[in-house]
């Protein structure tokens, strides 16, 4: 191993041409990621919270359930594709690859997502319920003031768990041109030719750097959080 061969090339790996141009590689992916998993954060709890909340049968609670199970099926790359491709056949829409990148993660995310908050606010026992609405409060305001507070602890490793696999899907945006760290680091491979462990193994340290630093923040949060 020579990892003394990615002295000229490290920082590129990690930042692209920023601050002279655009981001790309690690900062790019941490961008992605952390969009993505706002987004998807602010999906799934709004579609979760649907789920819970809509009558268990007619259509807006059928069209939901489908829509979602849509979504959990089919791959991100697939979506991607659909994102970058086949929306500016239909519209004559131009999509950045950024765009249909965070898209695809946000929607697919948020689908699954919907799935644990759904979970963890039925989780919380049906007295606590009953006791709000006993105190004059509607159902609305007991989600908001008593259920949702005491669900967010359930919900906490669904959501670790799902943007750490956005921090790893990332990596699908290399195949409509984004520069992220997968992109760059096979361009860096391409170029060196004769150092590809090095260059990947390089990437994977940095994609587990990622995944790590969430894992411990979430553990933190988890802790302070648990009486």
């Amino acid at each position: 191993m020579n990892f003394a061969a990615l002295a000229d090339d490290w920082s590129y790996l990690l930042l692209g041409t920023f601050p002279d141009g655009p981001p790309g590689g690690a900062l790019l992916t941490l961008m992605l990621s952390a969009i993505s998993g706002v987004l998807s954060a602010v999906l799934g709890l709004a579609l979760g919270i649907a789920l819970v909340m809509l009558p268990g049968r007619g259509w807006p609670t059928g069209l939901l359930r489908s829509g979602l199970s849509f979504l959990r099926a089919i791959p991100v790359l697939m979506l991607i594709f659909w994102i970058y491709f086949l929306l500016p056949v239909l519209f004559g829409l131009d999509v950045p690859g950024t765009f249909s990148v965070v898209c695809a993660l946000s929607l697919v995310s948020g689908a699954y997502l919907a799935h644990g908050v759904a979970a963890g606010i039925r989780a919380i026992p049906q007295g606590q319920w009953s006791a709000g609405l006993a105190l004059g409060m509607t159902r609305w305001q007991v989600l908001r003031e008593l259920v949702l507070p005491q669900a967010l602890a359930v919900m906490l490793p669904s959501f670790v768990n799902q943007w750490v696999t956005l921090i790893k899907d990332s990596s699908l945006a290399y195949i409509v041109g984004v520069g992220e760290l997968s992109f760059l680091s096979s361009q860096v491979n391409a170029r060196l030719m004769v150092h590809p462990a090095e260059v990947f193994l390089f990437s994977g340290a940095i994609y587990w750097l990622l995944c790590s630093i969430l894992n411990l923040l979430a553990w933190r949060v988890e802790k302070r959080s648990t009486p």
